[in-house]
């Protein structure tokens, strides 16, 4: 239950916690990324993402203020939909964030290849790490496990002081980059294609797969602590709004500094010909900025660490939220008395960190799908906020986020073009590794004797052919996003955008007041349970 986390965590510290989560190894590489897909159009790629990034967290900003604990972004979704809904967004969650864990560590190892020293090459070649350079990573992966080991307050303070850092450098580096000779006219070269060389077809697959919606993933982390927040009904929304906006500052501005830091030989070859293993120190190297040079290859350790460190901390409150789902065995709900952290499940975060370590071995690869999948766990959140608006108007709300109505559409939509953008078959498979979780859900439906499943079926309908749809659009999609051409370029989009409205009102109207929200966050029945010490599932009967 909530009250056994302890609550330390004031407003500014949620918000260094969302801006730590947020600034990791994105910012190290994400710039690159996203000028070798989309060229100086990636600064438009920045904002786009940053637009669609904002209105998803503040419909998560209003229901981390109502359901104030520990791994909540698992647990939404059950509250308004029942718990197959709640099963897939948790599973999507938590792959999308589990995984970023061991991209954090390889991130600071592929920095540390370009050092001048002979081992330091053989970390990383041809795209992916060597044996030696997963060795270094697992390593830090530990490090991020037993920062979080000794509970919160550590953690926390631990993280702002990082954050503190991981802000400093970036903003040293746009300065620096800028002073020692900004090339203006790489903005808009017409013998590299202008402005927008690619298309803006090119600019929205940025969004989707260069590293731009992992780099915002972040805003997450004052949700999932929500539980061990101060007032989180003004801290939340404080720390997930405040956060985004300065990553994107930051973002933007980093972006900007890297296109005009390129030489003619660096784009000898075009926009899709820029090669580097550590961009911005590779650079830094280039324009004689040894200090700068070294501070970066010390910042690739220090963001991403922190980075890494903050999703250990609040993937194990997922894994305990999802127990408390009852969709994980009983022992990763269990909290250490002195800690109140969930350590069974931190090992067992850990040991799912080195399996993605070792089978995704490079930052862009890893980036990508981690992105889809980060996608397809946000679809839920407008929609349970609205359908919680409708079905349960009499929660408390601590937050209630003007314009709902408007914000709410506006961000699945956003969501479900940005799933589009990442191209088939990229889009396919992570679906696949969506659904293909079901039968986990199944087992532990059987295992409890299918409670309510018609109804609990009825809830999730909407997602359960959404996901499919969404796959066929992306495969009969415009060939500029990988599909085969049946829907033209403009009209796929359209054709995306209306078909998600759709699904966002079915599932609004899929909601329900359900058993899950009535047994745990139901006042009267809370009430009910202290005065005549019956049990929770007798007064859902009596409710009933």
């Amino acid at each position: 239950m909530q009250h056994q986390h302890s609550r330390h965590i004031g407003p500014i510290a949620l918000m260094l916690t969302g801006l730590g989560s947020i600034i990791g190894s994105g910012w190290l590489f994400g710039a690159a990324h996203a000028a070798q897909i989309a060229g100086p159009a990636a600064i438009v790629a920045w904002i786009v993402g940053m637009v669609i990034i904002l209105s998803i967290a503040l419909s998560y900003a209003e229901l981390g203020a109502m359901f104030p604990e520990s791994g909540g972004m698992v647990r939404y979704a059950r509250y308004s939909h029942g718990s197959l809904l709640g099963f897939i967004a948790a599973w999507a969650n938590w792959i999308a964030i589990v995984s970023v864990i061991p991209i954090e560590a390889e991130a600071s190892v592929q920095y540390m290849s370009t050092w001048p020293y002979p081992w330091a090459h053989d970390l990383y070649s041809n795209g992916e790490l060597s044996t030696v350079g997963l060795s270094f990573s697992a390593v830090l992966v530990i490090v991020y496990f037993m920062l979080n080991y000794w509970g919160v307050k550590l953690f926390a303070k631990a993280n702002s002081a990082i954050t503190v850092f991981k802000v400093i450098v970036p903003a040293l580096t746009v300065a620096a980059l800028i002073y020692s000779g900004f090339h203006s006219e790489n903005l808009n070269n017409p013998a590299l294609g202008g402005f927008a060389p690619f298309g803006w077809a090119s600019v929205m697959t940025a969004v989707a797969t260069s590293g731009i919606v992992f780099s915002f993933n972040g805003f997450q982390s004052p949700i999932n602590l929500a539980g061990e927040a101060r007032n989180p009904g003004k801290s939340v929304p404080f720390g997930v709004v405040g956060s985004i906006l300065l990553a994107a500052v930051i973002y933007v501005a980093l972006q900007i500094a890297f296109l005009g830091a390129l030489s003619p030989s660096d784009l000898a070859h075009g926009w899709k010909g820029l090669d580097f293993s550590s961009p911005f120190a590779q650079l830094a190297m280039a324009l004689g900025l040894n200090w700068l040079m070294m501070t970066l290859y010390f910042d690739a350790f220090v963001s991403p660490s922190g980075t890494g460190a903050t999703y250990m901390a609040t993937t194990s409150r997922m894994i305990y939220g999802m127990q408390r789902n009852g969709t994980m065995p009983e022992i990763f709900g269990r909290i250490h008395p002195l800690y109140r952290i969930p350590r069974p499940a931190m090992w067992f975060n850990l040991a799912v960190s080195f399996v993605f370590l070792f089978f995704f071995r490079g930052w862009g690869t890893l980036a990508a799908v981690i992105s889809v999948a980060t996608v397809i766990s946000y679809l839920t959140g407008p929609i349970s906020v609205a359908a919680l608006r409708r079905c349960a108007p009499d929660l408390p709300r601590p937050l209630r986020l003007a314009g709902l109505s408007l914000i709410a559409p506006f961000a699945f939509v956003c969501a479900s073009l940005v799933l589009y953008w990442a191209r088939w078959p990229l889009t396919g498979h992570i679906i696949f590794l969506i659904v293909a979780a079901l039968p986990v859900y199944f087992w532990y439906q059987a295992k409890a004797g299918w409670p309510e499943f018609g109804r609990e079926l009825k809830g999730a309908l909407w997602m359960v052919l959404y996901l499919p749809a969404m796959a066929l659009l992306s495969w009969i999609g415009s060939a500029d996003f990988g599909g085969i051409g049946i829907l033209p370029y403009g009209i796929d989009m359209a054709v995306v955008a209306a078909a998600s409205l759709g699904f966002y009102f079915w599932g609004v109207n899929s909601g329900w007041y359900t058993r899950y929200l009535r047994d745990e966050h139901d006042p009267a029945m809370v009430e009910a349970m202290q005065r005549d010490g019956e049990s929770a599932g007798t007064l859902a009967g009596q409710r009933g």
